[in-house]
């Protein structure tokens, strides 16, 4: 037999009220007077505090009244026989029972029917159904269709609302138990606080209905009582002190005020957190929690990850420590999931390079070694990791084609099988909905677990910044890194390492030397919360050499790597031979010397743009100038440099389209690197001098004699002393 049924027999699975005598049967049967009348008289009527029916045994009429307030309580006569009392013998008489000679039957009945109507879960409409009873009836609203209880943390009746629904609309009730009154407490209780007092988690919504729905949803749900019309001031939020509280509000404009008016009183009442959600505008109006699962949707997604208002951010404890625990936790330092340290656990890489520099095709080789366990250009993985590949820019069929050109070791390839999972091209955008396909797809390829790295290829074809930008703007980057990389690691594994392939813009010679990393869009947030920085350079188009550049928050400096795809396998290539990059580097010896002295810089730029100089002619156009200072002191310099062997002169102007140099001794001069008419340029340009016509020397000044004697070879710059800075 289930505690559900109706029937008045003992069960031993019911746990007897604790106060078992007559007054104190007498106080529980008033505090639930309504539901002890419906379940002993199922056709009577209220007018106003007066409950009627004909006679004891459930004939409809008004011989026999039952007074619902006062001081009087519970008191009723039956006019016809003039037979009274109090309830309880009401609840004897109608029983067939002796209410003093029977009293432990009448007892056990009653205590049965209230264990039976402990409304803690609830679930009284339901109960109502099973027993197939009817629920007592108002003249003027006919009977109620809905009854919820509203119980203390120790499940003590503190009142009822009651539902009716007559042809003029819904209408609700309350009963004050503990006045036992019709009307709401003073102090108007919180909906489930048994189930508050058992979480830190609450969902705050509007109304009964969608609260139980949730509840019965196994997520724990409140509501204060008349729902959006609550009055906030007159109701005890002190249940939720120290809860998260997420408001659900019904999607229309009563519903989003009730959550606004709400929200305020749950900061007050100290909740340690509190979020409005904001139902999805795809959803028809007056969409509630009630509707959400009767549709079968995900409840707990949306709880958990919806989007919303924070109104109170959850608050962190912030760690610290002092000296003494430093030195002495000797705990050792967690494993690399990339050795060198360049991923670290929960770390963020970020792998940056131009547009067709061959990013994708550098990480997919990357990330299947990764996988397989192996060793790739000196990075070595702890063990064969599980990496999820999550691209946006490779289709299907092209990204088979690339897996199978692929050189793995052999006997790596068992691991490397699935521990490799990648998304053929993605055409979404990772917000909220993106990550609601995102995560399950995470998950189902490497169930709780979750993956080692988690890669995204490329930023910008994902990107979701928020309202507040696109990838270059700082604010919108972050967003995009807290609210959507961080949320998806902590969802599926929150000590996976991040891999995120970026675009840089065009890097100068100048910022190649100085800071290639700043060449990030978005760079100073993204530098600010990456732990690792990478970047793939090709330093000349010309040539298929890269260069890779390495910048660590968690380890040693990594020098920088020149790196080729060789036969299909990226391997890394001499740096001190540069290779086919030999011309490149001297061009960056000649302009690093150059740049050490300012007359060498000016003749440099000023035959970018299309003037030559002898001697004499410089220090008198200069005189004065950037600080070179007289035209006497420029011409013992410009002796000096000569003996040195870095500026040098060509006497051959008609090859240039020059004008001849007259009575000039030495001739024209130049330095190294110089071109003729190549464009203009000025100190401080990052890019390379436009192509021109250029100068090769053909004469030098003697370090020995001071005469002018002629090149052996012009290809060659030969310096007779290191000059001072």
């Amino acid at each position: 037999m289930s505690w559900l049924d109706f029937n008045d027999v003992a069960s031993p699975a019911l746990s007897m009220p604790p106060r078992c005598d007559a007054q104190q049967l007498k106080m529980q049967l008033l505090e639930r007077l309504p539901d002890a009348l419906s379940h002993l008289f199922p056709n009577g009527k209220v007018r106003g505090a007066q409950f009627f029916i004909g006679d004891l045994q459930g004939n409809p009429g008004k011989s026999l009244v039952v007074e619902l307030a006062g001081p009087k309580m519970g008191v009723w006569i039956d006019f016809e026989t003039n037979e009274s009392g109090d309830v309880l013998s009401l609840w004897a008489a109608v029983k067939g029972l002796d209410a003093q000679g029977q009293f432990p039957e009448l007892k056990r009945s009653i205590t049965h029917w209230l264990g039976s109507t402990d409304t803690v879960d609830g679930r009284y409409e339901q109960r109502q159904a099973e027993r197939g009873k009817s629920a007592p009836v108002m003249d003027e609203l006919g009977p109620y269709t809905a009854k919820w209880d509203y119980l203390n943390a120790n499940r003590e009746l503190i009142a009822c609302v009651y539902r009716y629904d007559p042809p003029s609309g819904k209408e609700y009730r309350p009963w004050d138990a503990r006045a036992r009154a019709w009307r709401a407490p003073d102090l108007r209780p919180l909906y489930n606080q048994p189930g508050i007092a058992q979480t830190d988690r609450v969902v705050l919504v509007e109304g009964e209905k969608c609260a139980q729905a949730l509840i019965d949803a196994g997520i724990c749900a409140t509501t204060a009582m008349n729902g959006a019309k609550a009055p906030v001031g007159k109701t005890d939020w002190s249940p939720l002190m120290g809860k998260h509280v997420v408001i659900w509000p019904d999607r229309d404009r009563p519903g989003w005020e009730y959550a606004e008016s709400v929200a305020p009183a749950c900061v007050k009442a100290g909740a340690a957190s509190v979020a409005i959600l904001a139902p999805s505008p795809d959803k028809p109006e007056k969409w509630d929690a009630a509707d959400a699962i009767a549709e079968g949707f995900d409840i707990e997604g949306f709880v958990t990850h919806g989007e919303r208002r924070i109104i109170k951010a959850t608050p962190h404890r912030l760690p610290s420590y002092t000296l003494g625990e430093l030195l002495d936790d000797d705990a050792p330092v967690p494993p690399d999931l990339i050795a060198p340290r360049v991923l670290t656990p929960a770390g963020t890489l970020v792998f940056g390079g131009a547009p067709k520099v061959g990013k994708s095709d550098f990480l997919l080789a990357w990330l299947t070694h990764m996988a397989a366990g192996a060793s790739f250009l000196g990075m070595t993985p702890a063990r064969p990791l599980r990496v999820f590949y999550l691209q946006a820019e490779v289709q299907y069929h092209y990204l088979r084609e690339r897996v199978k050109a692929l050189r793995l070791p052999s006997h790596r390839m068992v691991e490397a099988r699935t521990n490799f999972v990648a998304t053929p091209q993605l055409r979404l955008v990772l917000d909220e909905d993106g990550l609601a396909q995102v995560i399950p797809a995470i998950t189902n390829a490497f169930g709780p677990e979750g993956p080692d790295i988690i890669a995204i290829d490329p930023i910008r074809n994902l990107f979701d910044g928020g309202e507040a930008g696109g990838e270059n703007d700082n604010g919108a980057m972050l967003f995009f890194l807290s609210q959507r990389i961080e949320r998806l690691r902590q969802t599926v594994n929150p000590n996976a390492g991040i891999i995120l392939a970026h675009h840089t813009r065009k890097l100068g010679k100048r910022q190649l030397e100085e800071d290639p990393f700043q060449a990030l869009a978005g760079a100073g947030s993204l530098r600010g919360y990456y732990s690792t920085g990478m970047l793939l350079f090709r330093p000349d188009e010309a040539n298929s050499v890269r260069q890779m550049y390495f910048e660590l928050r968690n380890g040693a400096h990594i020098p920088p790597k020149y790196v080729d795809k060789l036969e299909g396998e990226w391997r890394e290539v001499s740096s001190s031979e540069r290779l086919v990059m030999k011309d490149y580097g001297e061009r960056l010896d000649a302009e690093r010397r150059r740049k050490r002295d300012n007359i060498l810089q000016i003749l440099f730029e000023e035959a970018a743009k299309g003037k030559c100089y002898t001697a004499n002619q410089f220090a008198e156009s200069f005189e004065g100038v950037a600080g070179l200072g007289a035209n006497r002191t420029i011409n013992e310099r410009l002796s000096v440099l000569a003996t040195k062997g870095y500026i040098k002169f060509f006497r051959n102007p008609g090859d240039y389209g020059l004008p001849a140099v007259g009575r000039s001794k030495f001739g024209y001069m130049c330095v190294e690197g110089m071109a003729l008419l190549g464009g203009p340029t000025s100190a401080g340009a990052d890019e390379d001098v436009l192509a021109g016509a250029a100068v090769r020397p053909t004469h030098y000044k003697c370090p020995k004699t001071g005469s002018l004697l002629p090149v052996e070879n012009p290809e060659i710059w030969v310096y007779h002393e290191e000059l001072a800075p």
